[in-house]
């Protein structure tokens, strides 16, 4: 995919933001609660909570803040009734953005990520407005020392993946959200626990930008992930890597 690399260069810098501990341990937290509450507390009965637990453990969240997660969804300490809810807008220079949230109350939620694009020089949309320019689908990624491109290629294609991306910066495997979980439990089984899966939204369609706008929609994605109710935000932008490297220094 032209400009794949400048895509995860996104996705490196998330990771890096979420050294902020306490503000992603409570993401986290709410989506093992989540998930407990919806699907119950067995991760090998729920899909949902093992992938939560899972990326709980990535980010070192504690086995007790775990537990207590499991045990607020499942009967006891949260009383919150939270909902998923999906924003979609578009941000400076016509860079179309996705914002999933899990939330108590959805006018403040709502409120909140509005004013975001606003003062970020986009504005909000309608549901749908620019998922189209996306495909929702698995995502599993491993470190490029994990085993050869072959090697990765050939062991996602038998266990029904949909596309391997190999660089020099790891192995992307995606999937269609049916066949996610098992896939992951096929590559996990014979190369250990990945990097990063989960299901994401991956731009079909890419909006190539300077570097002024470029400075905006990293704004505006800053101020969407600082909001507790935000899990996860996606853009299709893409812009030269000295621009990102630039702007992320």
């Amino acid at each position: 995919m032209a400009g794949h690399s400048k895509f995860k260069n996104i996705q490196h810098r998330k990771g890096a933001q979420d050294a902020k501990r306490a503000k992603i341990f409570t993401k986290v937290g709410r989506e093992i609660t989540i998930a407990a509450k919806l699907h119950g507390e067995d991760p090998d009965m729920n899909p949902r909570l093992r992938l939560a637990i899972a990326n709980a453990r990535s980010v070192n969240m504690p086995n007790e803040r775990i537990k207590k997660a499991i045990q607020s969804g499942v009967g006891g300490g949260d009383n919150a009734d939270y909902e998923e809810v999906r924003y979609e807008g578009y941000g400076a220079g016509g860079v179309a953005v996705i914002v999933e949230a899990l939330t108590d109350n959805r006018n403040r939620t709502a409120s909140e990520v509005r004013s975001a694009f606003s003062k970020c020089g986009g504005n909000l949309g309608e549901t749908n407005s620019v998922s189209f320019m996306f495909d929702r689908c698995g995502e599993i990624v491993y470190n490029k020392d994990i085993a050869s491109d072959d090697d990765v290629f050939e062991a996602a294609v038998e266990a029904g993946a949909d596309n391997v991306e190999s660089s020099d910066e790891g192995h992307e495997i995606y999937t269609t959200v049916e066949n996610f979980a098992a896939v992951k439990a096929v590559m996990e089984e014979k190369f250990g626990d990945a990097v990063r899966s989960g299901l994401i939204w991956k731009p079909n369609v890419s909006t190539e930008v300077n570097e002024d706008i470029a400075a905006k929609i990293l704004k505006l994605i800053d101020v969407l992930e600082d909001n507790d109710d935000v899990q996860n935000v996606t853009t299709n932008f893409e812009c030269d890597d000295e621009i990102m490297e630039k702007l992320l220094s």
